[in-house]
């Protein structure tokens, strides 16, 4: 039998969109028939990504959003909601970090990632999670198909990594997070889970690469190479989709084998 992932008449809100892991999220959705909306503080690059979307035939609408701020979140899903429609899969993605030994660590940079990494991210999650249950109770219109819910973690909330102590601490954050969710929330037909993704080269990451520090770094993974964003395609799709429905609370490792070792 052969699978065809269809997203069509769906709607996923995607943040940080507007680069990195959220735009390649973003255009893989909207390549499986999603409409998409694009959410990030970086209006103008979703701009750009959304033309590239409907250059390829896809549904593509931009939202300004900063995740630390809950009355902007508030307002984002609603006016996404209003103009696309309920929202069926929401792929919290944004996410910061710095790199710093624990002892140089201050307060603001620690609010810095605590406040995007965890605390935006379970706001963003609680919004779209309670129009996600009232429409499956009845207390909100529209059609209910069950919700999908993909919170990105990392492989460093898995795993300890030196000097970004820290941004380690959150993502074991949003893991835990994800597991919450999943128990409470599955008896409404959401599946909240989590991709942890291993070292993947971006556009914010690229010159790390061609460093004499990034090329140690390779040559500790296992397969002594980093992954492209469009390795997490597959998986990203799975657990969108309505072939994911007995897959709920799990947290997997998108990684090469690094969280192994």
């Amino acid at each position: 039998m052969a699978y065809n992932i269809d997203l069509s008449g769906r709607v996923a809100l995607v943040t940080g969109a507007s680069g990195g892991l959220g735009a390649q999220f973003a255009q893989t959705l909207a390549r499986a028939g999603a409409a998409v909306v694009l959410a990030s503080r970086r209006v103008q690059k979703l701009k750009t990504l959304r033309a590239r979307i409907e250059g390829e035939g896809g549904d593509a609408h931009v939202i300004e959003l900063d995740v630390t701020d809950r009355f902007a979140i508030k307002a984002a899903v609603a006016h996404a909601e209003t103009e696309v429609g309920s929202i069926d899969i929401l792929v919290n993605n944004s996410g910061v970090s710095t790199r710093q030994r624990l002892e140089d660590v201050d307060e603001d940079a620690f609010d810095f990632m605590f406040d995007t990494n965890v605390r935006g991210a379970f706001f963003m999650a609680q919004e779209v999670g309670k129009r996600m249950i009232a429409r499956a109770t009845g207390a909100a219109p529209g059609s209910y198909t069950g919700g999908r819910i993909i919170n990105i973690a990392s492989a460093a909330g898995l795993k300890a990594v030196p000097q970004i102590g820290v941004y380690c601490m959150s993502k074991a954050a949003v893991i835990q997070m994800t597991r919450a969710m999943a128990a409470e929330w599955g008896r409404y037909g959401i599946n909240v889970n989590a991709i942890c993704p291993g070292y993947i080269d971006t556009e914010i990451n690229h010159h790390l690469w061609a460093s004499e520090q990034g090329e140690k770094l390779v040559q500790t993974l296992p397969r002594k190479r980093v992954g492209k964003p469009e390795d997490l395609d597959g998986l990203l799709l799975l657990l969108a989709s309505g072939q994911s429905h007995f897959i709920n609370g799990a947290v997997i490792a998108a990684d090469d084998g690094f969280g192994v070792c």
